[in-house]
């Protein structure tokens, strides 16, 4: 069973930016696709970006042109760089690895990590 274990969280102001880093153990990392969601207090658990194995890269419209998903996998570590952020991008991010080429739902992915809370200040 793989571990994800985020990090790069925190109290940022509008319109500044985080990198968040999600480090994987086990030696197949390169084989799977990985994506990031976040979780809002009181909604749900929604998509944010998604990254196959290949490099191909995939991200909600909410945030396209201001977040990037990057992978290294000689580090076993993915990465989602937080650009022009705003009060709504408020929420706990979690990574997760797809068992599919790549995935958008949940239920594509199969190991989460505890997630890292990432709160925006007008």
């Amino acid at each position: 069973q793989v571990q994800l274990v985020e990090s790069g969280g925190g109290l940022v102001q509008a319109g500044g930016s985080l990198r968040l880093s999600c480090a994987a153990s086990g030696r197949i990392f390169s084989s799977y696709a990985m994506g990031w969601f976040r979780q809002a207090p009181g909604k749900e658990r929604e998509f944010v970006a998604a990254i196959s194995r290949n490099g191909n890269t995939y991200y909600a419209d909410s945030v396209k042109g201001r977040f990037t998903i990057s992978r290294d996998n000689a580090k076993n570590t993915v990465y989602l760089q937080m650009n022009s952020l705003k009060p709504e991008d408020t929420a706990v991010y979690y990574c997760a690895r797809s068992f599919k080429t790549y995935g958008i739902r949940i239920s594509d992915y199969d190991s989460w990590g505890q997630g890292t809370q990432v709160t925006l200040s007008s």
